[in-house]
């Protein structure tokens, strides 16, 4: 037990300190957790072996759990919205069309069975977030328009897409019956979307209208909820990854106390989970079985890059005011990652009858994605000419800060005022104005979200628009 801690404990400072040095040539992160696994694993040079499948699946899944919750918890919904629909066709429509066309590739070109190319497509459809806003935040790389929006909501929402396809293929090549496909598809989106929503909203209610006495267990509330997200769905037959995403974008989108904290351990959990799961991908992976399947792979990653995925993305935006260049570029910044590899692991686990070594393939396709297509977004995005020098890309998530201001003034709390006898998570202050502190009488007091304004009190506020807001 020792020394698998001081392995873990040595991989984890290994992963961190590598990617401070490549993080800066916008070499994309998993890249470089996978390629460590690789390193550590059996064909590496520690020698590490390592083939459970099963257990792989089953500690991925929690990572991906924290991974999207945490996606949808980042993710500025005000920023987001105007993009929405666009953004929801693309990681519906979009990962049915290009999983569709990759699978009947598949099967008349490569000569794969109908459904084996059908299920290859299917995993292969989803793009991975975290590449990409790796890339972008790596590179201070702002986007013009509302394309870094459009794509961190497609990114993140069309995992539970690509899963749902994947089960549906893997039900029919298990012979289990077509008439089992359409309430599974029901209870999938209708369970998943019911569970994710109700447990968020209670959630909010609970945090609002709580004043837990110590502030970490606000952290293992929240941690809590996802995890209850992902398992009530799944336990009832819905979509554990809608769940937990739909939950992350509604808690993380409304005033809730101590948010900011919130989103930096999120974010932490999210990268420790990041690393847990690539590493292990990694390590699962055979290097000297690479060369069998690497035919099949570049064919499929090509076909993707230059036909899938350009075609999904003109059909879906066809409607909408995209121009040529950004249709170009989403379709460039469909980067396929971990969680196409992990539902590879769900496939090779299901005990179906495959011909290929799908998790090989789908890995080695992971692997020129995140490589070649990754390290170009900066280049891409800049021969486009959609490159935004004047607006920093962290506007586009919820751990945006801003310039700090350093103005401070002194509000009168007086009879009738409209945050009189409210709690200040209520009282729709907005986000960019701070209450410092409130001074009660000879008291001076540190406010939290559910602390009550009272009349009289003196709030002492911080922000840039102040007398904007005294005014109204």
């Amino acid at each position: 037990m020792t020394e698998l801690m001081i392995i873990s404990g040595l991989v984890l400072l290994i992963c961190i300190t590598s990617s401070k040095v490549l993080y800066k040539f916008g070499v994309p992160i998993l890249l470089i957790f996978i390629l460590l696994g690789m390193l550590f694993g059996s064909d590496g040079m520690v020698g590490i072996y390592f083939d459970n499948y099963e257990l792989t699946k089953q500690l991925c899944s929690i990572g991906l759990i924290f991974i999207m919750f945490f996606g949808g918890f980042g993710t500025n919904w005000n920023m987001a919205k105007p993009v929405a629909i666009p953004s929801i066709l693309m990681s519906s429509l979009g990962v049915i069309i290009t999983a569709g066309v990759t699978g009947m590739f598949c099967h008349m070109v490569i000569g794969t069975s109908l459904l084996e190319g059908l299920l290859i497509g299917a995993i292969a459809a989803s793009t991975d977030a975290a590449s990409v806003f790796a890339v972008l935040r790596s590179q201070k790389l702002n986007l013009k328009g509302s394309l870094a929006s459009l794509l961190e909501v497609e990114s993140g929402s069309n995992d539970p897409i690509a899963y749902m396809l994947t089960l549906i293929l893997l039900t029919l090549m298990n012979n289990s019956g077509v008439e089992l496909i359409a309430p599974m598809v029901i209870k999938q989106i209708a369970f998943g979307l019911a569970i994710g929503f109700i447990l968020a909203k209670l959630s909010v209610y609970i945090l609002r209208h709580s004043n837990f006495e110590i502030e970490g267990f606000y952290t293992i509330f929240i941690t809590a909820i996802a995890i209850l997200s992902y398992a009530f769905s799944e336990y009832l037959g819905g979509n554990g990854y809608l769940s937990v995403y739909i939950s992350g974008i509604i808690i993380g989108n409304s005033r809730i106390p101590l948010k900011k904290s919130l989103v930096h351990f999120f974010d932490g959990i999210s990268w420790i989970m990041q690393i847990m799961l690539f590493f292990m991908l990694g390590l699962l992976s055979f290097p000297s079985k690479l060369p069998n399947v690497f035919g099949i792979a570049m064919a499929i990653s090509i076909f993707m890059i230059v036909i899938a995925r350009p075609l999904a993305t003109f059909i879906v935006l066809a409607k909408f005011k995209f121009s040529n260049k950004e249709k170009l570029f989403i379709s460039w910044v469909g980067l396929r990652g971990a969680a196409s590899v992990v539902f590879a692991i769900y496939a090779v686990t299901q005990g179906v009858a495959i011909e290929n070594d799908i998790f090989h393939i789908i890995f080695f396709i992971a692997l020129l994605s995140v490589g070649i297509q990754g390290s170009l977004i900066p280049t891409v995005a800049r021969k486009l000419d959609l490159v935004d020098d004047n607006t920093p890309v962290l506007k586009t998530f919820n751990d945006y800060d801003g310039e700090i201001s350093s103005k401070l003034i002194e509000v009168n709390v007086d009879e009738g005022n409209k945050w009189a006898n409210k709690s200040i998570i209520d009282s729709n202050i907005p986000d960019d104005i701070l209450i410092v502190m409130i001074k009660r009488k000879e008291q001076v007091l540190i406010p939290k979200g559910s602390t009550i304004i009272k009349t009289g009190d003196i709030l002492v506020l911080s922000g840039d628009r102040i007398e904007e807001l005294i005014q109204l």
